[in-house]
């Protein structure tokens, strides 16, 4: 078996990172953890990277990229209320197969807070740009109306609260939110 690089490596740490945050949060997550299931010993992990927040931002980071790529690939040469479509359903699919994603978006919106509250601004700043850079990405091919963008991430943020609580596909709750309802004309414009 070949050796990982470093670059390979800090890739596996960021995966590795993304779930146990994702289960855990930022303060119920040890880099020990992180270093077990990637097979690595923590001073290693920290060559990789210089604290646990780090690692935390890395993760963050890399989950919005994540969503900002579905997203982008689904609307990819359409516009309008096909766009919407497209992306809300690649989305859903997003979730439902790697609930990490949604977790890891969850566990950083509470950690944001957190820290905001603390006065410690570092985590914010990079969770809203990456959020504003999944609002552009969303926006463009929604025609660049707002209200239309604002629409399709305040459902977007139900689903994954929704999600979260853990109502089951086909629950009545879904029937005005689910992506497939709008296709079958139950949910009024």
């Amino acid at each position: 078996m070949a050796r990982m690089s470093a670059e390979e490596r800090r890739e596996s740490v960021i995966r590795a990172a993304m779930h146990e945050f994702a289960r855990g949060g930022y303060y119920g997550t040890s880099t020990e953890a992180i270093a077990k299931r990637v097979g690595v010993s923590q001073p290693y992990l920290f060559r990789l990277f210089p604290n646990k927040l780090a690692i935390f931002l890395a993760a963050s980071e890399r989950c919005l990229r994540d969503t900002r790529e579905v997203f982008a690939a689904a609307a990819e040469g359409l516009q309008g209320e096909e766009a919407t479509q497209a992306m809300a359903n690649a989305y859903t699919r997003l979730i439902a197969e790697d609930p990490d994603k949604l977790q890891m978006q969850l566990q950083m919106y509470v950690t944001v807070a957190a820290a905001e509250a603390a006065g410690d601004h570092e985590l914010g700043e990079i969770a809203r740009k990456g959020w504003m850079e999944l609002w552009d990405t969303v926006h463009v091919p929604l025609g660049g109306d707002v209200k239309e963008t604002t629409t399709f991430m305040a459902y977007g943020m139900l689903i994954n609260t929704l999600a979260a609580m853990g109502f089951p596909p086909g629950h009545r709750v879904w029937e005005g939110l689910y992506p497939d309802a709008r296709a079958k004309g139950r949910l009024e414009k």
